[in-house]
């Protein structure tokens, strides 16, 4: 594995900030480099988001997913290094995007490239999914393509995605399956008046105190063997009062559930209407579902990759659940086996985002592994 090319690839990528769902090039230098070795490039951009589906060779397809944009930096005064000026120190790589996820884009394309060079007549197809839509709307981006590709009949039968899924060393843990996120967006209402005459008004505030204090405490559901129960945590809670002897007619409560296969979005719902009606609370709410919940059944892929991560970095992995939502969710609707394997997830979206120039090359190496086994 020729480190360096890893590392180059990546500080490339990184220098660019392409906050989401701006790319600002970043596709441009990756599909440059699959062109050169044969790979059919195409791009599929939609409004503000690009877009690229990459692939070589017939039969069996295994698709390695992936990001190009970025969250913001922040205050860039707080960084070591200036966030879009890669920066190595101590053998670490800084910058917004070391890890999440410019780092493994790297590690996959310098994979591909020595396995194209070892394997040119390879059996199967290799592919790439990328979009620089997955760390905002996740609308135009491969939610966008997978749909197109499903239209085409195009099959995708195995699928790494190159999330941030190791927690102390690379591989210690792969991702199958991810919970759903919703977010309820709930005001209750209330009537406005002075605080010295509560007879004339009624506080949403109040209204609120035993209705949240039993909403906390419930239980929506166990789990299951592969996901855990599901949890609630309210994030915002607001009254439209700016005077300290004004009682509010209007609260806004902003919540989020990450729920499991175990529960539906319709029982979730059905949950909350009857909880704000055993209160007798007036409201109103709007949901937001940011995405279901999606379970890869382990098989072949599975196995390579904990072979893969077995043979390279000398662990056996866990498979877990555990972690926000992913584009996992879109490519499940092909019916693809899919597995997240990543960069350690310690720092990412945080101020010093890095990654250690040997856990680069670690995971290219698990990478080109598992191109060998499913695709050579």
């Amino acid at each position: 594995m020729k480190k360096n090319f890893i590392v180059e690839l990546a500080k490339q990528l990184i220098s660019i900030p392409s906050i989401s769902p701006a790319d600002l090039g970043c596709q441009e230098i990756i599909s440059n480099r699959l062109r050169s070795i044969g790979f059919t490039v195409e791009h599929i951009n939609i409004n503000n988001t690009s877009n690229i589906w990459a692939f070589r060779g017939k039969g069996k397809n295994l698709t390695f997913a992936g990001h190009t944009d970025v969250v913001s930096a922040g205050k860039k005064n707080l960084w070591k290094f200036p966030p879009f000026s890669p920066t190595i120190e101590n053998n670490t790589l800084f910058g917004r995007g070391a890890v999440d996820m410019k780092g493994a884009l790297a590690a996959m394309i310098i994979a591909a490239e020595n396995f194209i060079y070892l394997n040119p007549n390879h059996k199967n197809r290799l592919s790439f999914l990328i979009t620089s839509d997955e760390e905002s709307l996740a609308i135009d981006g491969t939610k966008a393509v997978i749909k197109k590709l499903i239209s085409r009949k195009e099959n995708i039968d195995y699928c790494i995605l190159g999330e941030p899924s190791s927690n102390i060393k690379v591989g210690d843990s792969i991702k199958n399956g991810r919970r759903g996120s919703i977010t309820g967006y709930l005001k209750i209402l209330g009537v406005q008046g002075h605080v010295a005459y509560p007879k004339f008004s009624d506080n949403p505030i109040h209204k609120s105190i035993s209705f949240l204090k039993e909403l906390i405490s419930h239980e929506f559901d166990k789990g299951n063997d592969f996901f855990p129960s599901t949890n609630m945590q309210i994030v915002k809670v607001e009254s439209n009062s700016n005077s300290e002897n004004l009682v509010p007619n209007e609260l806004l409560i902003i919540f989020n559930i990450r729920f499991s296969p175990v529960i539906t979005v319709q029982e979730i719902k059905k949950y909350f209407q009857k909880i704000l009606l055993k209160y007798k609370i007036k409201y109103f709410i709007d949901w937001k579902l940011s995405g279901l919940p999606f379970f890869s059944t382990p098989g072949i892929l599975t196995k390579v990759v904990t072979k893969a991560i077995q043979y390279t970095n000398k662990i056996t992995p866990i498979l877990s659940t555990a972690g926000g939502t992913s584009d996992g969710r879109f490519i499940s609707l092909t019916g693809a086996e899919i597995i997240e394997l990543g960069l350690l997830n310690k720092t990412i979206h945080k101020v010093n985002e890095c990654v250690e120039i040997e856990d680069l090359c670690i995971l290219s190496k698990i990478y080109e592994y598992i191109m060998n086994k499913l695709v050579a």
